[in-house]
């Protein structure tokens, strides 16, 4: 597993041991911060 896969696992660990109604803006920031890292990748692949 790579450094990258071990962060983003702890993350989502952070953000499952959060009370319930807290989950879904963890998950909604993680998202939002990986959809626009794949954004930054498409650009720069050009």
């Amino acid at each position: 597993m790579s450094e990258t896969e071990d962060g983003l696992l702890g993350r989502i660990e952070l953000i499952e041991a959060q009370p319930l109604s807290q989950r879904a803006a963890g998950f909604e920031q993680l998202h939002d911060e990986l959809l626009a890292e794949l954004q930054r990748g498409d650009h720069g692949a050009s």
